[in-house]
């Protein structure tokens, strides 16, 4: 179904100042019934672009039905050849991570299944602080003088030329497990695995979407399938590969890859692993999280991630990949409540570079591209502000750390907006000689910078991206895919949407348009959220909340301009099971008036 072009409503300036769309066709459930000959499940995905021949294989995404033969990829045969090579000769392997959850997951993932394989691989980790992103050529000297013969980067490498120069030098092997955007050049590896290679096939490029974590998958069974055809399984049982799948599902969701196709398949399959508790480390990140129930997505991106972050922004960077390795109960449940007394203290500091961060947006109203940074930023929580940022004013925005290290160089965190390839910007700024490293994907990227080259970095970004910028900007609209009146958001309409699920980036949660209401109560709750309780003209009501929207002109009007107006809401359902019966409330993310 096409997108309608005309407004939903005739709201074309709601009250965040976006215009109402229809995501695909008019399901409006209003008087009871669809249109179509659909059922509302088809009709969700059909909005998602799935062709009509496709629904049935959509409806329930499986390995199976998705995972491409890894083969396809540039270099995978020749990475799963020495990965087994390594499995049969006993090598030392050493797999070097990064600091997020992605690379956590990465690097556990392959610890995992060579252990599964017979041999304990270590594995290293850098030090946010001290040693920065990427591997360091220094790190990979000292683990081949160590004794490591192979080493394994996730989550990294992509463009660190130096630093496998010098593994190359001193002979040791390296294969290269990324997601990040490449240079026409690549470094020296033994094989390098990235789905974005700008020499990658096309149906190789086609999974461009996928976190590292499910690259590292897509070895794990390249690995696993060359060592069967050697004959490695012959009286032995073969590693569960589906068991690794709660990690490519926590890692691909925290690392907000977009789920369609191969990611929505893992990650489906990968909840259902995770409601199994079969990884003792997860299960303490579950438990500690308060999680009563089996995790959802959305519990991966705002509850479990940003536990296993934690450790990488403001504590150890190693706690995330001991806690998802190990095979001591008491050690899981040591390191999942460390972690979630860390994702405390950085809650704290992030509040603090946010207010520093805020202070300067005024001065740059003028910019397509905020560039924030000030001395004393922590650089572990400069990506989260500058996402909290890109969301107050609608830019890409970057939060650079100055004096992050011995040099005094800036440490930088971006993140964008639909339509703006930051990461391949961010990549020609470090080519162009504004930068001293510097790299990511469309969404997100990080960099190092000497101070002296923030304003021409700013002046070059803005001259780049402006005509970007303003064509997503002038283009901010919201995709509903259905419309009801209060009596029609029950239970069980929320149950059938998230059959349709998993959602995430790439494959939205449906946004329901709720009306119209009145409001019976609007006030103020936790950090700045905003709790409504709405009546409509069908003699039902309902709670709402709009987080983090106190300050914001949508909540301001809900909290002081909505009294004896008549207003639709939109946002997503969800179930409320803290009352004696679940009930279906709507987490707020627009609200327009109807009058």
């Amino acid at each position: 179904m096409a997108s309608g072009t005309s407004s939903l409503f005739g709201i074309d300036q709601s009250l965040s100042g976006k215009a109402w769309r229809w995501r695909g066709g008019n399901m409006d459930l209003s008087d009871g019934g669809l249109g179509g000959g659909d059922d509302l499940v088809a009709q969700i995905l059909l909005a998602r672009g799935v062709p009509r021949e496709d629904l049935d294989r959509q409806r329930t995404p499986s390995l199976r039905a998705f995972l491409p033969d890894p083969s396809i990829f540039r270099d995978m045969d020749a990475a799963a050849d020495r990965l087994a090579q390594a499995v049969l000769s006993q090598e030392a392997v050493t797999v070097y991570g990064d600091y997020d959850v992605d690379g956590a997951t990465s690097a556990a993932l392959l610890i995992r299944l060579l252990r599964d394989l017979g041999l304990e691989a270590r594995y290293y980790i850098p030090d946010r602080l001290l040693e920065g992103y990427g591997p360091s050529g220094e790190a990979l000297v000292k683990l081949a003088q160590e004794g490591s013969s192979l080493i394994v980067t996730v989550d990294c490498g992509a463009m660190a030329y130096e630093a496998l120069g010098m593994a190359r030098d001193v002979g040791v092997d390296v294969i290269v497990v990324d997601h990040h955007k490449c240079a026409h050049e690549l470094p020296p590896a033994m094989a390098l695995v990235n789905p974005n290679r700008l020499d990658e096939s096309d149906i190789g490029a086609a999974h461009g979407h996928l976190a590292a974590v499910g690259v590292a998958f897509l070895l794990a069974v390249a690995t696993v399938r060359t060592l069967r055809e050697q004959g490695f399984f012959e009286g032995k049982k073969e590693p569960d590969l589906f068991a690794l799948l709660d990690l490519v599902a926590l890692g691909t969701v925290a690392d907000v890859a977009a789920l369609h196709g191969l990611n929505r398949a893992m990650v489906a399959q990968g909840l259902k692993v995770m409601a199994r508790r079969e990884n003792i480390g997860m299960a303490a990140l579950i438990d500690t999280s308060r999680l009563s129930r089996a995790p959802t997505c959305s519990d991966l991106g705002f509850a479990l991630g940003p536990r296993v972050n934690a450790g990488g922004r403001v504590g150890e960077s190693t706690l995330g990949v001991r806690l998802l390795t190990t095979q001591d109960i008491d050690e899981a449940r040591a390191i999942a409540a460390q972690l979630s007394a860390l994702n405390e203290e950085r809650r704290g500091i992030e509040a603090v570079v946010q207010e520093a961060a805020e202070a300067q947006i005024d001065r740059q109203h003028n910019r397509a591209v905020m560039v924030l940074a000030g001395a004393g930023w922590h650089p572990g929580v400069i990506g989260i502000v500058a996402g909290r940022i890109k969301e107050k004013t609608g830019k890409p925005t970057l939060v650079i750390a100055l004096d992050a290290d011995e040099h005094g160089h800036g440490k930088g965190s971006g993140r964008s907006i639909s339509g703006v390839d930051l990461g391949a910007a961010i990549i020609a700024a470090r080519e162009a000689g504004l930068l001293l490293a510097g790299g990511g994907h469309a969404m997100a990227a990080g960099l190092t910078i000497s101070p002296d080259c923030l304003s021409p970095l700013a002046d070059w970004l803005d001259e780049r991206l402006a005509r970007d910028v303003l064509a997503a900007m002038e283009n901010q609209s919201l995709a509903i895919d259905l419309s009801l009146t209060p009596r029609g958001l029950t239970p069980q309409l929320v149950t059938e949407l998230e059959s349709a699920g998993p959602f995430g980036m790439g494959w939205p949660a449906p946004k329901l348009a709720v009306g119209p209401v009145r409001l019976v109560k609007a006030d103020i709750v936790g950090n700045g959220h905003v709790r409504l309780i709405a009546s409509g003209g069908d003699g039902a009501s309902f709670k709402a909340i709009a987080f983090r929207a106190a300050e914001s002109d949508m909540g301001q009007a809900l909290l002081h301009g909505a009294q004896g107006r008549k207003l639709w809401l939109v946002g997503r359902a969800k179930i409320d099971d803290w009352a004696s019966r679940p009930q279906a409330e709507l987490h707020v993310e627009d609200a327009a008036w109807a009058d």
